[in-house]
């Protein structure tokens, strides 16, 4: 098993660089050919996002393509699947950034009763409560 940084998983996604969107694609490969597993853990995803929408100016709808064939891919093993598919349901619908989606999907998990926050773009998310 190998664990992929977020720069490899924007090179696969964007290809704005050849040979390294190559050397991605080979992780990937490699990973399929010998049945093992790419690793993705929250934090990759929650940057992968942002770097997809604010460097690469993707819209929501190109992201949650993105962060669904990852989570589809017979090799990924993501840290949190069922957190990060209820995210990317979550951030479909919008408004909230995925990080706060996925935030308000692991402290659901986790048992939390609520998520406090002053972010008012996450109002709306499970359990959430506007301060």
């Amino acid at each position: 098993m190998i664990a992929v940084d977020t720069n490899v998983l924007v090179r696969l996604f964007v290809s704005d660089e050849a040979s390294q969107a190559a050397k991605a694609r080979r992780v990937f490969d490699e990973a399929a050919e010998g049945s093992a597993r790419v690793w993705v853990g929250d934090t990759v995803l929650v940057e992968l996002a942002w770097t997809l929408s604010r460097a690469y100016a993707l819209d929501r709808r190109d992201i949650v393509k993105a962060l669904r064939a990852l989570a589809s891919h017979a090799t990924v093993l993501l840290e949190s699947p069922a957190a990060v598919r209820a995210a990317t349901d979550a951030f479909e619908q919008g408004p909230a950034d995925f990080a706060d989606c996925l935030l308000s999907m692991k402290a659901a998990a986790a048992g939390f009763d609520r998520l406090a926050t002053f972010d008012r773009g996450m109002k709306g998310l499970p359990g959430v409560t506007v301060l």
